[in-house]
């Protein structure tokens, strides 16, 4: 886990390394415990790491071979790779460090872009080819690890983080009429390749792009998800998928206790991660430390769900902790949490994700997170309307956008508004091929895209912020495609995650199962009160967001004189998700 960067030129000019270092210098959070740079004609690569794997000086980064002609720089974790290793030692490779980076290097000769359907992990590369002077970049099949692109007809740049781009100059930095309509419509989720800067793009989840040296490139999607039973297991009983969905879970967690350092557990008390904590018991492991965090309660609203994780923690013996956080601390410290998001992030569990990582990093290294089960096994509410309606567009439309593009025209200025983008995205996503049910093309687009760039991408940017590594293991892509397979009728009952749900009666307590439906609440964002409301108001009446002219002034001027009669169908409020671009722009320096 680590952050990384790099500069290729397409003009005859070597990299501009000073540039470089403040990129990589800017992504030191991301890997506290080294860092390095190497250039060689035409690129650059720079690298900040964060040791989990291996603990050792040979795992070092940039990662140069000079007998195979190839230099790397890896963020993220192979769980398998201890098996590659041993096959690529049958193939004749011969290995200097002991991690999983140096197998990246070595599949790569052997197997060139074929490599990445071997890999279970989460990663974002980039190779530098000798001989042929190409460089090959490449993201995990989810999106897990991201990997932010500039590119003008000079050079191209990436690296781990958009801010991190910034700092090495020479960005366009003007707002994407676009993307702003996806932030704006799509509760906040901006899909690759597009970022809210017309300057940076981001390369898609499951796609590789090759580039030369004269600006030459190719690009390919190389993972796909398909959703429906294999004809063998269209006659698969309830149980039957019960036990899959166990096993599966069970092997994607004990891949995930692979790490040289400690690994915890993020535990809200909730199913998803309870289950983790159930499933690492089960596997041996010894000493385990869980986390949880609470907030003051708001207007009858409880902003802890400590009885559930405290149930968890005594169940099975982990060594727990409890944050509970004061308001004026969430508020001293959102400014921090601004400033970590690679993008504006609306979702109030940024602040709590960003304080919960501050605890866990003084204690471990690496924790096991339960992001990804809602979308994956239909946990959310609107899955069932959306299986039973008659049209599955327009009521997961009316169910999980913000607002329609008429809404959308009142409250940005007329510069802003050219077509409902996000309306036309999901639109087109909903009709490709590859699921065939309503149900199947939301579960997609949720997995694939909403997921991405919104609970994935929070988890990453918090936890990175302190040099904490976050593994999911809802996110093994063997039991996405697992998940994916099993029909609908399976996932909806029960509020959702049924199969789950009952597979988890295995291991857990029935008062964790049978719970009410929780989230990460953090009241004092959802109802903007008191100081926390002053700074909001600051936020989008000040001279910056007047010269940036986004919004409608009488727009913001009707937010603000009731904030609570404005909320989202994802009872977010619309004040905040405005005043968070502003701050974030605030806090990116543009």
């Amino acid at each position: 886990m680590c952050g990384l960067a790099g500069e290729l030129r397409f003009d005859g000019q070597l990299p501009a390394l000073a540039d470089l270092a403040r990129i990589t210098g800017q992504m030191i959070n991301r890997g506290p415990d080294a860092a390095g740079i190497w250039a060689s004609g035409p690129v650059a690569l720079g690298h900040r790491r964060l040791k989990i794997m291996d603990l050792a000086e040979a795992s070092g980064q940039p990662m140069v071979d000079p007998e195979l002609g190839l230099s790397l720089v890896f963020n993220g974790a192979i769980y398998n790779y201890p098996a590659l290793r041993g096959e690529l030692e049958g193939l004749g490779y011969r290995f200097f460090s002991e991690g999983d980076t140096e197998v990246v290097l070595k599949a790569y000769h052997a197997w060139g872009e074929q490599m990445l359907e071997r890999f279970n992990g989460m990663f974002a590369l980039a190779i530098w080819e000798r001989d042929s002077q190409r460089l090959f970049l490449a993201r995990d099949r989810l999106g897990i690890k991201p990997l932010y692109l500039s590119d003008t007809p000079q050079r191209l740049r990436f690296a781990s983080s958009l801010p991190a781009l910034l700092r090495g100059g020479e960005v366009d930095t003007s707002i994407n009429p676009v993307a702003l309509n996806h932030y704006l419509s799509f509760h906040s989720v901006v899909p690759a390749p597009l970022t809210l800067l017309n300057g940076v793009k981001k390369l898609p989840p499951g796609h590789w792009l090759r580039i030369d040296a004269q600006g030459r490139r190719e690009q390919h999607c190389w993972w796909t998800l398909h959703y429906g039973a294999h004809a063998d297991e269209r006659d698969l009983r309830f149980e039957d998928w019960q036990q899959q969905v166990l096993d599966s879970l069970r092997a994607a967690v004990k891949r995930r206790n692979l790490a040289a350092v400690d690994v915890g557990v993020l535990l809200s008390g909730g199913v998803d991660s309870s289950l983790l904590v159930a499933l690492l018991d089960e596997a041996g492991a010894r000493h385990l430390q869980t986390f949880s965090i609470g907030f003051a309660d708001v207007n009858g609203e409880a902003g802890n769900e400590f009885r559930y994780s405290d149930l968890i923690a005594e169940h099975y013996g982990t060594t727990h902790h409890q944050l509970m956080i004061p308001e004026q601390e969430i508020l001293d410290h959102l400014p921090d949490a601004l400033a970590a998001m690679s993008e504006p992030m609306v979702s109030h569990d940024c602040i709590a994700f960003y304080l919960l990582s501050r605890e866990v990093s003084r204690h471990c290294k690496v924790v096991q997170s339960g992001q990804g089960a809602d979308e994956i096994f239909a946990g959310y509410h609107w899955y069932p309307t959306v299986a039973e309606a008659a049209d599955p567009l327009a009521s997961y439309q009316q169910a999980f956008m913000d607002q329609d593009f008429a809404g959308y025209r009142d409250m940005v200025q007329p510069a802003w508004v050219q077509q409902d983008h996000a309306g036309e995205f999901i639109r087109e996503h909903f009709a490709r091929p590859g699921a065939a049910a309503g149900l199947d093309q939301a579960l997609r687009l949720d997995t694939t895209v909403m997921l991405v760039d919104d609970p994935v991408k929070r988890v990453d940017n918090m936890t990175m912020a302190w040099g904490l590594e976050a593994r999911v293991p809802f996110l093994d892509y063997q039991l996405v495609e697992l998940a994916a397979r099993i029909p609908g009728r399976f996932k909806l009952p029960g509020d959702g995650k049924y199969v789950l749900k009952e597979a988890a009666r295995q291991l857990l307590p029935a008062a964790v199962i049978d719970r009410p439906k929780g989230y990460f609440p953090v009241p004092g964002l959802k109802y903007l009160q008191g100081s926390t409301l002053e700074w909001v108001r600051d936020s989008l009446t000040g001279s910056r967001a007047q010269a940036r002219g986004l919004f409608n002034p009488r727009y913001i001027d009707t937010l603000l004189q009731n904030p609570m009669d404005h909320i989202t169908p994802l009872r977010g409020s619309r004040l905040w998700q405005l005043a968070v671009l502003e701050l974030w722009l605030d806090a990116q320096g543009l």
